[in-house]
């Protein structure tokens, strides 16, 4: 458990003596052009009710400022948790909700919304006539409900709810109430653990091998294990649409919840003691049991026991039963998968999970649903005759979509067979359509006559990004699961990126539409005539960037993969005039097949969006920028990416700034390198072996591989498995080699797995004994990704000195 008070801190040397210059300073400014940019109001999020016929958008609250992200927080088992609303202490809301048309595009408010709106957890009742969600207060997160006939909303009893973990509230499935975690009243008031120490604290292991990754935040003592409690406790309570409650069974720390979809039992799982000192609430020791409606234990299912002994690998799963749920295609049926492996990927098996399902009333012996030759990833319900199961193998990135028929535990078709790092391939996400009891099941097509006689001959429909050589075309995908025909029924074509978020039975379809000068909004899409209705009118952001040039570009490294980037020139530029400084963004990713790495993404028909950690502010300072600049780093067959990590990315970075050169637009004595997190550690890898760069920028990552030794990113390896791999991509193993400027960010309070803020410091303190040009920068309260807008614009300055100081006046 941590709380924080923690000064700002800027370390620097900027020369080649060993003198530590520390400056306390206040936050500082960039220039107004990027303050302007980073100010555009942010793009409105949308939901869809299931009949296409409502839009609701929503609008995110600004950035918070220092003061708010400053707020007392606790470190608890992996969480950030906020003491004063029992809620996550660094999340996000909508600050205002609009009700749309999609057939006229007219436009409603809600009355009776709260003055200073903070929303989250927004969900639609199961006839979709109302929504639910949580306000954020001062004092607590409140539940609340909007009627969509009525537009009014108002709030619902007086309790407040526990948003720490899970879902904190459901939808009973006659939408008549809501079932809600709720913050315990009058509970005992917390006593924070006393300074003085009772005893040492002591963990121990008995010979089981138990590896695991690094995580932050986690259980420390008995006092953690008091608050921890105190925090996640909640008391369910079933809240009728007049605010009126009812306490349902007794007060537990709760893993998950769900409503059969006939509404008489409810699938629980609750989190158990002792807890772990080594691992996140996720991998916790739980129990799954199943209750009627009004409480009555039916069936105790399992109980789970720790995760911190599972196997080594991305393809390892715990021993016993996991993955309950329900058929969302009948009344009470329940699943649930379990390892043929022992959980171990190592240990050979011709099929590695089986699915088995039970019928209410659960006392009758389960029967198998289907096999799987590789892991349990998902599954789509249709009916007794169709369902869609996906599996998945990490180790090769393969992936397998399978027809089976639950009624016939025999059936088995592949439909998709394909390596799930390859875009090009994939069919995209399954669509589904409500049933009989509002619960998603598969959206089909049939001939109702043929269909008795030939049951198998039906379409079932996908929506995907559409990675294609000419850049991502989304589509929507007709499927005959029988003859295995394919019918695209619409694909994104040039000026625009046009994607569905919408469609239901070839009617219509609602898309998102886009181009490279043009701000997105969304459009009903009469697939009949192909003519288009405006849903939404919003207005270009970012006025200051009219004319700036997007390029998707293309180019090869030394060893023939093909690679590409989005380029930004600033609007007044052109071939022949004089070279630009360049500032290059990217962030490598593991391939197993060199197909895929070198396969086109992106499009260059999307619309600029800028967020806070983007590098595209810089155009607007006559830099070119190269952002999303690929960094494929390939390991096939038995070999593994990592292996050769520090020679492909150097082979990306050359073959980058040689086209650039030979485009006209880069001058190559003035070219950055910059990255966030796995970025970061790239950039620091690049200045660490190459020459290539005038400077670099390097925010929240990760230098040392021997404080992560049982994996990081993509790597299963552990660090005694493979030393050689972890010391070699260890640029604090090669700081006396960095001989360009390097500018380090890092927030103080950084929790994402494996970059402690230490990362930066004791990366920064090696240059610094070595007479680098550095500098370190700590952001007070900031975690991962930065959030206080004092935050974001103090590193903007401290980017854009850097930049304009060892770039573009070197």
């Amino acid at each position: 458990m941590f709380k924080r008070s923690i000064p700002f801190l800027i370390s620097s040397l900027i020369c080649t003596t060993s003198v530590l210059a520390q400056e306390n300073n206040s936050y500082q400014k960039p220039p107004q052009s990027l303050i302007n940019l980073l100010e555009a109001p942010a793009s409105q999020d949308v939901k869809i009710s299931s009949d296409g016929e409502w839009m609701l958008l929503l609008k995110p609250s600004g950035l918070p400022s220092i003061d708010e992200l400053s707020q007392m927080e606790y470190g608890l088992a992996g969480l950030r948790i906020n003491p004063i609303t029992n809620g996550p202490s660094r999340a996000a809301f909508y600050s205002a909700i609009t009700l749309k048309s999609t057939s006229d595009a007219t436009e409603f408010n809600f009355s009776g919304l709260p003055d200073e709106l903070k929303l989250s957890n927004l969900t639609w009742s199961p006839d979709e006539t109302k929504i639910a969600f949580a306000h954020t207060s001062s004092k607590g997160i409140e539940l609340w409900i909007a009627d969509l006939k009525t537009q009014e909303a108002k709030r619902l009893g007086e309790d407040y709810i526990n948003g720490i973990y899970a879902k904190s509230f459901i939808w009973r499935p006659d939408g008549k109430a809501i079932l809600a975690q709720c913050v315990i009243k009058n509970s005992k008031k917390l006593i924070e653990t006393e300074k003085i120490a009772s005893g040492p604290i002591i963990q121990e292991n008995t010979g089981k091998s138990s590896p695991s990754r690094t995580y932050q935040d986690l259980l420390k003592n008995a006092g953690d294990e008091k608050m921890f409690e105190h925090f996640l406790t909640s008391q369910l309570k079933i809240i009728n649409l007049e605010g009126e409650s009812l306490n349902f069974l007794e007060s537990q720390i709760i893993r998950s919840m769900d409503y059969s979809p006939d509404g008489e039992y409810l699938l629980l799982a609750d989190i158990k003691s002792p807890y772990s000192y080594t691992v996140p609430i996720s991998l916790f020791a739980y129990s799954t049991s199943i209750y009627d409606k009004k409480g009555k234990l039916i069936k105790k299912l399992f109980d789970a026991p720790s995760s911190e002994n599972i196997p080594a690998g991305f393809d390892a799963v715990p021993k016993g039963p996991r993955e309950f749920g329900w058929r969302t295609d009948k009344a009470a049926t329940l699943f649930w998968v379990e390892a043929m492996d022992n959980g171990n990927p190592a240990q050979q098996a011709s099929v590695r999970d089986i699915i088995y399902t039970q019928n209410a009333p659960f006392n009758q012996n389960p029967l198998k649903l289907a096999e799987c030759y590789f892991r349990f990833y998902s599954i789509n319900w249709g009916d007794d005759k169709l369902a869609i199961l996906t599996e998945r193998w990490w180790k090769t990135r393969a992936e397998r979509r399978v027809f089976i028929k639950p009624s016939d535990e025999n059936f088995r078709v592949n439909l998709f067979d394909r390596y799930f790092e390859d875009g090009y391939k994939d069919p995209g996400q399954l669509l589904s359509t409500k049933n009989e009891y509002n619960r998603n099941v598969l959206l089909t097509e049939f001939n109702p006559l043929k269909r008795i006689s030939d049951p198998d001959n039906l379409a079932i429909f996908s929506i995907s990004d559409g990675a294609s050589p000419e850049g991502e075309r989304p589509f929507i995908l007709k499927f005959n699961i029988k003859t295995k025909v394919r019918d695209t029924i619409f694909r994104s074509a040039a000026p625009y990126y046009e994607r569905p978020i919408y469609f239901n039975n070839s009617k219509f379809s609602i898309n998102s539409r886009e181009a490279a000068d043009t701000v997105k909004n969304y459009y009903r899409l009469n697939l009949k005539d192909s003519s288009y209705t405006q849903i939404t009118n919003f207005s270009n952001p970012y006025p200051e960037l009219k004319g700036v040039q997007k390029k998707q570009i293309s180019y090869t490294r030394l060893d023939g993969i093909n690679l590409g980037a989005t380029l930004y020139l600033p609007a007044n530029f052109k071939v022949g005039d004089q070279a630009l400084p360049v500032l290059m963004w990217a962030y490598p990713r593991e391939f197993k097949t060199m197909e895929a790495a070198g396969q086109v993404k992106g499009s260059p028909f999307k619309f600029m969006s800028l967020s806070p950690g983007s590098p595209v502010y810089w155009v607007s300072r006559g830099y070119a920028i190269l952002d999303n600049a690929d960094m494929p780093v390939i390991g096939e067959s038995l070999s593994e990416p990592n292996d050769t990590f520090i020679e492909q990315i150097r082979y990306n970075a050359e073959a980058a700034i040689n086209h650039l050169v030979e485009m006209g637009v880069a001058d190559r004595k003035r070219i950055a390198i910059g990255g966030h997190s796995y970025g970061a550690f790239m950039t620091a890898n690049l200045l660490a072996h190459t020459d290539l760069f005038a400077a670099g920028i390097a925010r929240s990552g990760a230098y040392n591989r021997s404080l992560t030794p049982f994996g990081f990113q993509s790597e299963e390896r552990t660090f005694w498995q493979a030393q050689s791999v972890y010391n070699k991509m260890s640029p604090f193993n090669y700081a006396n080699k960095i001989k360009t400027p390097l500018l380090l960010i890092h927030g103080q309070a950084d929790n994402n797995s494996g970059t402690f803020p230490i990362q930066s410091e004791r990366l920064y303190a090696a240059l610094k004994g070595h007479g680098a040009i550095s500098r370190l920068v700590l952001l007070p309260f900031e975690a991962h990704s930065y959030r206080a807008k004092e935050s974001i614009l103090h590193s903007m300055w401290e980017m854009d000195n850097w930049l304009e100081k060892f770039v573009k006046n070197k």
